[in-house]
């Protein structure tokens, strides 16, 4: 996505920038689309570059961790183990470069013209929490909740580290005070494991395959899915962001994921081959907004991206 704007108010003339870092969300991935080709309507990048008139560099690499976007070389981008591609609206990285050397490389080649960067990062880092079971200890812990708190330390020192980077990296080129004027925004996720109301997940039999009724067990994970966005991920990644007076969307509120579970709603699943069902609304909005009730895929579809980007642009004011 490229929208030429204007200058920074107060800033050097030319193009007015809009920064991405990340995971695949952050560029735009979807099962069997890959990530956001450079110039489309999908991703929630691209819906924040149109509304601020803003031209797309997209640092995000699919798989990343809040320590890969730190430590990792961009070259393993889209290597199996590092899930998919970058964007192919791509910023300029340098051979060896992690995320943020390449962001802070760009902010320092264009002083003055960065007017918003946006940060899409911690997902990974829980995720595996999941599959946690007294058989398959994921973080050290044998059951999902206890796995994302003792994931919790790592990813609230790594985004400070992120953040902290940046700001530094905006001063250096902006000044203190021109630096003030560029948002920092970190986002969340959609909680997608609600959809294990409606699918199996990764253990059922098939896996990752729509099913109704749920598990007992896969109703328990999707409801304490929940709780662990509410009171562990969200709260930590606010705090980080929070360290450089960055902005935080809440983008699991923002998808309806706390509406009580108890609120339910006739839903048309023929899509998913269930027909007709009755589900909690929380678990029909994420199936609206993501694949998961689909395929058991993690990413948002481009309703969902959409609703993200309008999230941000609410959040972000970007002086132009």
């Amino acid at each position: 996505m490229t929208v030429t704007a204007s200058p920074l108010a107060g800033h050097a003339s030319g193009t007015v920038y809009y920064l991405s870092l990340g995971d695949s969300y952050s560029v735009g991935y979807q099962p069997a689309h890959g990530a956001t080709p450079a110039g489309a309507s999908s991703g929630y990048t691209a819906v924040v570059a149109a509304n601020k008139g803003l031209q797309l560099e997209n640092f995000g690499c699919g798989g990343a961790t809040t320590t890969s976007i730190l430590a990792f070389d961009q070259s393993q981008c889209g290597v199996t183990q590092y899930g998919p591609p970058a964007a192919t609206d791509a910023g300029p990285v340098a051979s060896g470069q992690t995320q943020v050397q390449a962001a802070d490389a760009f902010i320092a080649a264009n002083p003055g013209q960065v007017g918003l960067i946006t940060i899409s990062i911690g997902g990974n880092d829980v995720t595996p929490c999941a599959a946690a079971a007294p058989g398959h200890p994921v973080n050290g812990k044998t059951d999902p909740v206890s796995c994302v708190g003792a994931g919790d330390s790592a990813i609230q020192a790594n985004v400070a580290t992120l953040v902290g980077d940046l700001e530094g990296a905006l001063i250096a080129a902006n000044g203190t005070k021109g630096a003030k004027q560029v948002p920092i925004v970190g986002l969340t996720y959609p909680d997608v494991l609600l959809g294990l109301w409606v699918n199996s997940g990764p253990g059922g039999s098939p896996a990752n395959t729509p099913k109704f009724p749920a598990s007992a067990s896969n109703q328990t994970l999707a409801s304490e899915s929940v709780a662990a966005f509410n009171l562990l991920i969200n709260p930590t990644l606010k705090a980080a962001y929070a360290t450089v007076k960055g902005k935080f969307v809440d983008v699991t509120k923002g998808t309806h994921a706390y509406t009580p579970l108890t609120k339910t709603t006739r839903y048309d699943a023929s899509a998913l081959g269930l027909g007709t069902i009755t589900i909690p609304k929380a678990v029909a909005d994420v199936c609206t907004w993501t694949w998961y009730c689909q395929y058991g895929n993690i990413h948002a579809n481009d309703t969902g991206y959409t609703l993200i980007g309008n999230l941000i642009d609410k959040t972000a004011k970007v002086k132009i």
